[in-house]
């Protein structure tokens, strides 16, 4: 027999285990190191042996990852083999944090909410290296220490609000892909007018 409310729980846990999945593609570290520490004080509930992300060799191990990248993405050169790593990395950390809480998808297919959590942290990953060129070519590279800081304080805002709140995790979601998309048409459209405007002849006379 179904406990009351229990489906219910297991689909807003979906919208928090996407909240986590995006979150990966920002900071893979922090979703990890967070789902565990949850777990290690009974706010989220593990599925199988996923229980070990809240062992402490795990979490001393996610940690200490978890600054290295810290510190990493703000050091020019660095950043930018941290994000190659990161085609890797943020999908695996995806499919680690969909599949590994007790959702609607993970308890009946977790195959299915990993690759879900694969596609997740994959495509955040590439809507995170889209957006650096363009602050690159902005700041002369300067500002991409400030939109790293972004980054990480999202991806925390995310995992946050996946454990506590995780309607608001989705949303937050939502609104995230939104802006960088638009952001990222906005950009495009002011390259191709300068590109055409320096492209387009003088007018005679």
């Amino acid at each position: 027999m179904a406990v009351p409310g229990a489906h219910l729980t297991e689909f807003t846990n979906l919208l928090g285990a996407i909240g986590l999945g995006s979150a990966s593609g920002l900071n893979p570290w922090i979703p990890l190191f967070g789902l565990g520490l949850a777990d290690r004080f009974g706010l989220v509930s593990l599925t199988g042996s996923s229980d070990l992300l809240s062992s402490t060799p795990a979490l001393v191990v996610l940690g200490v990852l978890f600054v290295l990248d810290l510190v990493g993405d703000k050091i020019p050169a660095i950043d930018h083999g941290l994000h190659l790593v990161g085609l890797v990395v943020a999908p695996v950390s995806g499919a680690v944090v969909v599949a590994a809480q007790e959702n609607l998808l993970s308890t009946s297919h977790p195959w299915l909410a990993a690759a879900l959590g694969m596609v997740l942290g994959g495509s955040f990953h590439a809507l995170r290296s889209s957006v650096r060129p363009v602050v690159t070519v902005g700041t002369g590279g300067t500002g991409n220490v400030v939109v790293s800081a972004i980054e990480d304080a999202v991806s925390l805002t995310l995992t946050v609000l996946a454990v506590l709140v995780p309607v608001l995790a989705f949303l937050a979601v939502v609104g995230v892909a939104v802006g960088a998309v638009l952001l990222l048409r906005r950009w495009r459209r002011r390259r191709a007018a300068r590109r055409g405007g320096v492209a387009a002849p003088p007018a005679p006379g």
